[in-house]
């Protein structure tokens, strides 16, 4: 029998499209959706952009964990991660342990198309480049496949597509 009380946990690196693929799963399949950086936000009261730059990265990273255990108690949700949450090993074990993770995966150029007119990524103000977003892409790249039960490709595919994908591919498998 299918388990459709699940968590999903989209991961992938940013702009490989965890928020937008989130939301189409809620609309077209009565998911709650949770954002996390969305939720970090409005519990700090400022931008990810702002907390990176007022209080760092360690701190942003501990957020994230803070509220990754209180999400793993709930059951049905489609939980839109950060792009950096796999980088703690505890995070991905939280994750396994109360859901699928399913790792969006898109090509370095395709990234750099969704993200280039952006302010809002920390990681990449400065570096907005094909080349600096496959360096980074290849150093987490372990990371993302460690963490991931599956992996879907976002490339030339719409929103409603990769949602169908991943939800086809969690539950049919579970």
């Amino acid at each position: 029998m299918r388990n459709t009380h699940k968590n999903i946990f989209l991961i992938g690196f940013m702009g490989s499209g965890k928020t937008s693929v989130s939301a189409a799963m809620g609309r077209l399949y009565g998911k709650n959706v949770i954002e996390i950086d969305d939720q970090i936000v409005a519990r700090e009261g400022r931008s990810v952009k702002q907390i990176f730059e007022e209080s760092g990265e360690e701190y942003f990273r501990n957020c994230e964990t803070e509220l990754l255990c209180e999400i793993t108690f709930r059951s049905n949700a489609i939980v839109s991660c950060g792009g950096g949450i796999v980088l703690r090993p505890q995070n991905v074990e939280l994750m396994k342990e109360n859901g699928v993770i399913v790792l969006l995966e898109a090509e370095a150029g395709t990234i750099y198309g969704r993200v280039k007119d952006e302010n809002v990524r920390p990681i990449l103000n400065g570096n907005m480049s094909v080349e600096y977003i496959q360096e980074l892409k290849q150093k987490r790249a372990h990371t993302y496949q460690h963490a991931a039960d599956l992996v879907i490709r976002t490339d030339r595919k719409t929103i409603e597509q990769v949602a169908g994908e991943v939800y086809e591919s969690v539950y049919r498998a579970g």
